[in-house]
């Protein structure tokens, strides 16, 4: 048996064990660590574990993950969502759809401080459900504004996919960081238009509802200066060059906690539930990037990468066919696997097909997220409506059914960028 075909069964093994419901990071262990030992043996797989693990655990960038994940944490027991949903039903209430613009707008800020699209969707499905159901709203235009505002969470920066992408490729963190503040400024606006110009086809869907007076609105912007404060000085930081994306989670964890501590929100209790609620979701996190990096390296000795790619490159395919057909991979891998793993599993194999078209990683980059947004809201394992149903009283069928309308901004922000990706690479370009 040739190298190559080892390394093509290692690969269908892991989704045979995905399949069977195995643990993400235990389904990419298993086939690397067989293959390793059965392509060079148990000293180089004892030597290999030992290295990859040792290194990368103690991996200076690997510790902006958890402290990213600790300011959203911070932010979300400080009760900033109930701020945001409120201040934007009060300024967007009388608009056709306002509710559902209302949602949009809320995650879109809220997705600037969590970093993580399912906790977006789990917080602003917890406030913006009812507050819908009240009005009137159709369930499945309800729920499919939640779990679209809820994709928002990995474009706009802090992102803990593009910091993952960016330890896989080697690639400038802080540039992809910056690299979907454009993007997702742009695709909230998609989001907008999709939900007003639904509404306005059928009114249906969305009664009118009141919105307050202006003392009242102007009163409740102080709920986004908080958060606006922290964008500012985490995200602009990086982007002047004052600081590393470390050192500006750093700055985000600790300006989250003072603005919990200032709102007189930093109890005993919520503390602990931020810190456990951390530490889950790293201790998750930190085994998939462990297990991707072993199986990387069973990959890079098994010459799989390189033998679809030079198979890709004999076809003389148009690069736009061959953009279009990774699309398409992973629009069919959306439909069964996690975010993070699509990630974590595809992106060594498509590497050097990406190289050899001769595309930015940077701007590729932004393209993985946002056909990752696509697989978090699409049957069967779409993650967010997954989420959404546990916080709210929709079934699967109802949120499935009304997250369809938003796969299609998601899909025309793809090819906005693939004809115009400087949307993606003006603000890296101009980093300090």
């Amino acid at each position: 048996m040739n190298i190559e075909m080892i390394g093509l069964l290692g690969i269908v093994l892991m989704f045979i064990l995905m399949f069977l419901r195995l643990p993400i990071a235990i389904a990419m262990a298993i086939p690397a660590f067989l293959g390793i030992y059965y392509v060079k043996g148990w000293k180089t797989l004892t030597t290999a574990i030992e290295t990859i693990i040792w290194d990368h655990s103690f991996s200076y960038t690997l510790t902006t993950i958890p402290l990213f994940i600790w300011m959203g944490e911070l932010l979300f027991v400080s009760g900033i969502s109930n701020e945001l949903f409120k201040m934007f039903r009060l300024w967007m209430g009388r608009l056709k759809g306002g509710l559902g613009l209302a949602t949009i707008g809320a995650s879109a800020i809220f997705a600037a401080a969590s970093g993580s699209s399912l906790a977006t969707t789990g917080t602003m499905g917890a406030i913006a459900s009812k507050e819908m159901d009240r009005f009137g709203y159709k369930d499945s235009f309800s729920a499919g504004t939640i779990v679209a505002g809820g994709t928002l969470g990995i474009l706009i920066p802090p992102s803990t996919a593009f910091i993952v992408y960016g330890m896989l490729t080697e690639q400038s963190i802080g540039k992809l960081l910056i690299a979907g503040i454009i993007p997702g400024i742009m695709l909230t606006g998609l989001y907008m238009l999709t939900v007003y110009i639904s509404v306005l086809l059928k009114p249906e869907l969305a009664p009118v509802t009141s919105s307050g007076g202006w003392k009242e609105k102007l009163l409740s912007l102080k709920s986004t200066i908080w958060i606006l404060i922290l964008f500012t000085v985490v995200i602009g930081g990086m982007y002047i060059g004052l600081f590393s994306p470390t050192e500006a989670a750093a700055v985000g964890a600790f300006g989250a906690m003072m603005t919990a501590l200032l709102k007189g929100k930093l109890t005993l209790k919520n503390f602990v539930e931020a810190a456990s609620n951390t530490l889950k979701t790293t201790g998750f996190l930190f085994a998939i990037i462990l297990a991707a990096f072993i199986l990387n390296y069973f990959l890079a000795i098994t010459r799989v990468p390189m033998l679809m790619a030079n198979m890709i490159n004999s076809l003389s395919l148009p690069n736009i066919l061959i953009f279009v057909l990774i699309i398409c991979m992973y629009l069919i891998l959306g439909a069964f696997m996690d975010s993070l793993a699509m990630i974590v599993i595809t992106i060594p194999i498509i590497l050097p097909i990406i190289n050899a078209m001769d595309m930015d990683l940077i701007w590729f980059g932004v393209i993985i997220v946002l056909v990752i947004e696509l697989g978090l809201i699409t049957p069967p394992v779409g993650m967010n409506c997954y989420v959404l149903k546990g916080v709210s009283d929709y079934s699967l069928e109802t949120i499935f059914k009304g997250a369809a309308r938003f796969i299609i901004p998601i899909v025309v922000m793809i090819f906005i960028l693939y004809f115009f990706p400087q949307i993606a690479l003006y603000l890296p370009s101009k980093m300090w």
